[in-house]
C-alpha cells in the first residue's frame, strides 16, 4: 500500500456544494463543503457524509472491468450478508467468538485435504489478511528452522541467511527479505523462460539457504513454475552435498486452480520437500478481500517457538500472525464459499474461467497485431505483446486507450534478463463472463484502426504509463 505523507499546503479554500445535500433546509444548512485535510468543526448529517464520500469514489475504476487484479470482485448476496453480520467480530478473540474460530479451523482442514497433506488432521495452518502476510509467516518459519539447525554458527558474519526465488516473485517476498534481513537470491528470466529454472535455483543454494520459493502461477504471465522438477533438483543437491533445502509453494492463485483443473499435476504436500503452502482466499478462493491462508505440512515444519499462546480475555489462544485484530467476515465468507460450491462447484467455476481465458486468447490472436506469450492454459491469465511488424503503437498505447472505455489492462516491462519485453496482461476471474469478454474484444477491435494510423508509439514515460498490479 502507498505510504501517505500528507500534503505540505493543502488547499482549504471554501468549496461550493449541492444545496440538496442540506436535507432538512437546502438553503441554509449545506452551502459549503467541510474541509478535506482536517477534522471539521462539527458533525454533519449521515446522508450528507455518505453522499460526499460516494461522489468522490465514483472516480475510481469499475472493479468488474479491472482486468489487472487477481482479487475477487463479485460474490453472491448471501455471502455479502454474512460478511455484514460478522464485520464487527474481532476474530482474534477466539474465546468470545468460538464459532468463527471453528470455521477457520475447518477451512484449514479442508485446504490440508485439498493439498494432500500426509495427515490433514495434523497439518498446521491459519488465516491471514492475504497472501502477503501468509508469505511473511512462511518465510519466518523457514528462517527459524534454518537458525535452529545452524545454532552453532548463527548469528555470525559468516552465516547470513538467504532465500532463493525467481525474479518474477510477488513483491512481498522482496519485502520479507528486507524486513527480516535475508539475502534474496533471484533467478533471472532467460529467453522464453519467464519464471524460475529448477537447476539454476539449486545452483544458488548453499549452507545458508533457508529455502526455495516456487510459484504456482506467476503474476507476470500466469504460468506455473515446475515445483516437482524444483524438488527433484534439490533432492539431487542433497545427494551430492548433504544440503537439505525445504520448498515453500506460493500458490496465491494456482493453489485454488490446480487442485480442481490440474489434478495430475504434482506440486503440493505430495512432494516431501514441500514444507509449506500459501494461497489467497480473496483471489481464486472466490472471496472478497482480504483473506489468505498459510499451511505447513505438519507441526515440525512450524517451530513451536513462533506460536504465541496468549492468555487473552480469559482464553488460552495459540496464534501465529502479524496482524492481531481483524474482522471475522472474510473467514466466514471463505467457509461459506467452500460449503456452497464444494469440489464440483469449484471445478465448474474455475473451468469456466479458464475457458473464457482461452477463448479470449484465440480472439486476440485472430486480430493479427499481437503475439501471445501465455493463453490461459494454467492460471486463467493471458499475456501478450505486439508483433515485431507493429511499429505504430506499443502495449502502453493499447493500455491507455482501453482505459478510455473503462477497461483496466496493465502494460509493463519484464524484469532481468528480459527487460526488452513489454506485455499486456489480462486476468480472467469469476464474473468476467463470455458477454463481457465479447464487449472487450469489440472495444479493442474498434481501437486498432486508430492505433495503426499513429506515426509512432505515443507513450513517452513507460514507467508512468500504467502500473503492474499483482
Amino acid at each position: 500500500m502507498p505510504l501517505h505523507t500528507g500534503q505540505g499546503k493543502p488547499d482549504e479554500r471554501p468549496r461550493s456544494m449541492n444545496p440538496f445535500y442540506g436535507e432538512a433546509n437546502p438553503v441554509a444548512e449545506m452551502t459549503e463543503a467541510p474541509p478535506r485535510h482536517r477534522l471539521p468543526e462539527g458533525p454533519i448529517l449521515p446522508t450528507t457524509a455518505y453522499q460526499l464520500v460516494h461522489d468522490e469514489l465514483m472516480l475510481d475504476g469499475n472493479s468488474r472491468l479491472n482486468l489487472a487484479t487477481f482479487v475477487t470482485t463479485w460474490m453472491e448476496p448471501q455471502a455479502g450478508q454474512l460478511m455484514g453480520e460478522c464485520r464487527d467480530k474481532n476474530m482474534i478473540d477466539k474465546d468470545e467468538y468460538p464459532r468463527t474460530a471453528e470455521l477457520e479451523r475447518r477451512c484449514v482442514a479442508m485446504l490440508a485435504h485439498l493439498w494432500n497433506a500426509p495427515d490433514p488432521q495434523s497439518a498446521v495452518g491459519c488465516s491471514t489478511t492475504g497472501s502477503s502476510e501468509a508469505c511473511m509467516l512462511a518465510g519466518l518459519a523457514l528462517k527459524r528452522r534454518w537458525a535452529q539447525r545452524n545454532a552453532d554458527r548463527y548469528p555470525s558474519k559468516e552465516a547470513r541467511p538467504n532465500l532463493v526465488m525467481g525474479i518474477n516473485v510477488q513483491v512481498c517476498w522482496e519485502k520479507f527479505c528486507n524486513f527480516w534481513e535475508v539475502e534474496a537470491r533471484q533467478v533471472p528470466m532467460e529467453g522464453d523462460r519467464f519464471h524460475l529454472d529448477p537447476q539454476a535455483a539449486a545452483d544458488l543454494c548453499d549452507e545458508n539457504t533457508i529455502g526455495v520459493v516456487g510459484i504456482l502461477g506467476s503474476t507476470f504471465d500466469g504460468s506455473y513454475e515446475p515445483i516437482a522438477e524444483l524438488c527433484a533438483a534439490l533432492d539431487d543437491l542433497q545427494e551430492r552435498t548433504g544440503l537439505d533445502i525445504p520448498v515453500h509453494v506460493d500458490g496465491a492463485s494456482g493453489g485454488m486452480i490446480a487442485p480442481f483443473l490440474d489434478e495430475d499435476l504434482v506440486w503440493d504436500f505430495r512432494l516431501p520437500r514441500v514444507a509449506s503452502i500459501n494461497t489467497s482466499g480473496h483471489k481464486y478462493g472466490l472471496v472478497y478481500p482480504g483473506v489468505g491462508w498459510a499451511l505447513w505440512r505438519d507441526a515440525e515444519a512450524l517451530p513451536e517457538e513462533l506460536v504465541f499462546r496468549v492468555n487473552y480475555l480469559g482464553g488460552d489462544m495459540p496464534t501465529f500472525a502479524l496482524n492481531f485484530s481483524r474482522p471475522g467476515a472474510q473467514v466466514v465468507a471463505q467457509y461459506y464459499t467452500f460449503l456452497r460450491l464444494g469440489q464440483e462447484g469449484y471445478r465448474a467455476v474455475q473451468q469456466t474461467t479458464r475457458d473464457v481465458a482461452r477463448g479470449l486468447a484465440d480472439r486476440i490472436e485472430t486480430l493479427g497485431d499481437f503475439r501471445l506469450l501465455t493463453r490461459g492454459e494454467e492460471l486463467p491469465v493471458l499475456a501478450f505483446t505486439t508483433r515485431p511488424d507493429v511499429t505504430a503503437y506499443d502495449v502502453f498505447d493499447v493500455s491507455r486507450r482501453l482505459r478510455e472505455n473503462g477497461w483496466l489492462v496493465p502494460a509493463y516491462t519484464f524484469p532481468a534478463n528480459r527487460q526488452d519485453l513489454s506485455v499486456l496482461r489480462i486476468v480472467c476471474r469469476n464474473g468476467f463472463s463470455t458477454d463481457l469478454c465479447e464487449l472487450f474484444i469489440e472495444d479493442l477491435s474498434r481501437l486498432l484502426p486508430e492505433l495503426r494510423r499513429q506515426p509512432h508509439p505515443l507513450t513517452r514515460d513507460k514507467a508512468a504509463a500504467t502500473g503492474f498490479h499483482h
